[in-house]
């Protein structure tokens, strides 16, 4: 197919519904609330799109087996295998060139925009949108020395910030690999996981400051290490924190900062956090591949990756109020992070670890978060 039969391709709207309104859920991740794609009740996604060319050979990224068949009325039909419930990134892929879904809703993942659909879980609504009072997120803009440019942080402000002049403790959170700032407002859902939580009496109010961790040093190159983690070390360190402090009403002292981060973001948190414990006291890792799982990933040896994490265990206990892991229990780096904290917890450091159902994916982040959260600034 010609480009110019894709980009009409990407042109055309996706039909609207035709099932009852009993069999299918329309996802949140639709633009306009369309009724394609949609999710049936055993979680397998349909599509539907009009187009006069031949689709039979479009894969959809979710299903490697599934195709878009001709049906009579002239639009073109797929139907995935059953997915697991929470956020996930897809693309259409037609004479070898990928394209996102002009009816969902677009987000920066997989180091680039493509769509997404979010399956609905049974029974867990803790991220959702409800009559409670409602926090804001704003996009902050600094200059930054050590990128030499401008960045920008997404800022969430539970509810009573507008109202007088108290200060605020604040959790400093990161994304994950080929993902950016906006990753956990727009597919985290923080800021609504922050109002329900605080509407409920489990969490205490907080600013949350979300930054860019795509960052590195002329030299250093990037890993899970202490050197690698060098210019995301400095940025937090000598322009986000004093920054912060300096534009929002907080509390600005190492018993009111935590930082987190999921992924390539956890790694951040561990290399970073545990070295500047002088500015943080509560540490939460998500789902990372600091402790093993991963190709890139050789044995962990908590000594050797923080020197002093284990003989001087005692030390990093008094200084963290909270040492915290999590991960998916299908996600690769599961055993090897379980391995890890059971060695750090018998050689005397203490962690808290939790773990929930899932992969390497925004439904266990946000469980990751929500349950983070209801243990910050006791």
């Amino acid at each position: 197919m010609s480009i110019r039969k894709i980009l009409l391709l990407l042109s055309v709207t996706c039909g609207w519904f035709t099932a009852s309104a009993q069999d299918f859920i329309v996802p949140p991740t639709n633009i306009n609330a369309n009724g394609y794609p949609h999710v049936l009740s055993d979680n397998s996604v349909e599509f539907r799109i009009r187009s006069n060319d031949d689709l039979s050979q479009m894969k959809v990224s979710l299903d490697p087996s599934c195709r878009f068949e001709r049906q009579q009325d002239g639009f073109w039909m797929a139907h995935t295998k059953p997915l697991v419930p929470g956020f996930h990134y897809y693309w259409f892929t037609i004479g070898g060139i990928d394209f996102s879904d002009p009816a969902s809703k677009s987000y920066f993942g997989c180091g680039r925009m493509t769509s997404a659909i979010d399956i609905p879980e049974v029974g867990c609504d803790f991220y959702n949108v409800k009559d409670v009072p409602h926090g804001k997120v704003s996009i902050v803009t600094y200059y930054s020395k050590v990128r030499k440019a401008y960045a920008t942080m997404y800022v969430y402000t539970p509810a009573s910030y507008a109202e007088g002049n108290r200060r605020y403790p604040v959790l400093y959170l990161q994304h994950g690999g080929g993902e950016d700032e906006s990753g956990w407002t727009f597919q985290g859902k923080t800021n609504h996981i922050l109002d329900n939580l605080i509407a409920e009496g489990k969490a205490n109010e907080m600013i949350v400051v979300m930054s860019n961790g795509n960052i590195t040093v002329p030299g250093a190159g990037f890993g899970y290490s202490i050197e690698g983690m060098k210019g995301f070390e400095k940025e937090l360190t000598e322009e986000i924190v004093p920054f912060v402090d300096k534009s929002l009403r907080t509390i600005p002292d190492r018993k009111s900062r935590a930082l987190a981060g999921l992924s390539m973001g956890g790694g951040q948190s561990f290399f970073v956090g545990l070295q500047h414990t002088e500015l943080f006291s509560h540490i939460g890792i998500f789902s990372t591949g600091v402790f093993g799982g991963i190709r890139e990933t050789k044995a962990f040896d908590a000594e050797a990756a923080m020197p002093g994490l284990i003989s001087q265990h005692e030390k990093f206990n008094q200084a963290l109020a909270l040492f915290y892991i999590s991960v998916g229990t299908d996600d690769p780096r599961l055993s090897s992070t379980q391995k890890a904290v059971a060695d750090m917890r018998q050689k005397g450091l203490s962690v808290t670890f939790n773990s929930f159902p899932g992969d390497h994916e925004w439904q266990v982040w946000r469980k990751s978060l929500h349950d983070f959260a209801q243990q910050l600034f006791r």
